[in-house]
């Protein structure tokens, strides 16, 4: 096979991926998003990236989706979906990736599906996100819709904070999303699934004094067998993105009922293969292959 791998250039995922195609026999092309060109000339569509044509590619393994500005992210959504529109399989597909990155879309689709999330609120100023709070039960967990590893997340439980937080947001013309914070245990769940099975399991605890569980942020990650609920309720959320190839992370709440709290379409696997002693990247690769 032909890959392309589509990553920052130092990331160690890319060269992860690479090694193991490589140690395959299959020929591997990294690519950037900066690099991205779309030409229509003469009613024909030509997608590349830098000297590269997407479309002589077998596949494309998508390990970054980089901030950018509205018009950046949706044209690189619509390039992704060019070229998996003209045969090339993409992992995972722009529809899950626009999906899995917005929060919001996220939690909105796995509650009109029935699976259980955490009560959560989005609004756009101070009062109604006051109210929210007030709602929430003034102990919340403060998101960016469009993030990961943590970064940017905020419990809140003192209305002075609060309101000065919602505040600054408002300014920013940030969107306000707003969840429950979960009493219960003091760990989360990340589940890597590909294609309907599971790859690995661990249980993370976070570090002292923070809520974030994530490996990012220091937790200690370890091996988990998850019960045929967990396994299942994982499976599920990821069918509802469309991800193939996901990363989801569960926590139960105070009254130990399981909560999907997030899916993620570009999944890491440094703590998990740490903590279960699995080969992600051959794995992926010998999916591909079949």
């Amino acid at each position: 096979m032909h890959l392309g791998i589509l990553g920052s250039k130092d990331s160690r995922y890319v060269a992860e991926l690479r090694r193991a195609a490589e140690a395959r026999g299959h020929r591997v092309s990294p690519l950037l998003f900066e690099e991205f060109c779309s030409t229509v000339e003469h009613g024909r569509l030509q997608l590349r990236c830098g000297m590269q044509s997407l479309t002589e590619l077998d596949a494309i393994l998508v390990r970054t989706m980089p901030p950018g500005t509205l018009e950046q992210v949706v044209a690189r959504m619509d390039l992704l979906a060019g070229v998996e529109a003209q045969g090339v399989r993409i992992v995972n597909s722009p529809r899950s990736l626009e999906c899995a990155v917005d929060k919001y879309l996220t939690t909105q689709r796995l509650a009109l599906a029935g699976l259980p999330v955490p009560d959560t609120i989005v609004c756009e100023n101070t009062d109604a996100a006051m109210d929210a709070f007030e709602r929430l039960g003034r102990d919340v967990v403060v998101k960016p819709l469009f993030g990961a590893e943590g970064r940017g997340i905020m419990r809140i439980s003192d209305p002075e904070l609060a309101h000065r937080t919602f505040q600054t947001l408002s300014r920013l013309g940030a969107v306000l999303y707003l969840q429950r914070f979960l009493n219960g245990p003091r760990f989360d769940l990340r589940l890597l699934c590909l294609d309907g099975r599971l790859i690995g399991s661990m249980k993370r605890i976070p570090r002292e004094g923070d809520f974030r569980a994530n490996i990012s942020q220091q937790g200690i990650g370890m091996l988990h067998q998850p019960t045929a609920d967990e396994e299942r309720l994982a499976f599920e959320a990821a069918k509802v993105t469309g991800a193939v190839f996901a990363g989801v992370d569960l926590m139960y709440d105070s009254q130990d009922q399981l909560q999907v709290i997030e899916v993620n379409a570009v999944p890491g696997w440094k703590g998990l293969e740490k903590a279960c002693g699995v080969d992600v990247p051959g794995q992926l690769m010998e999916w591909l292959e079949g």
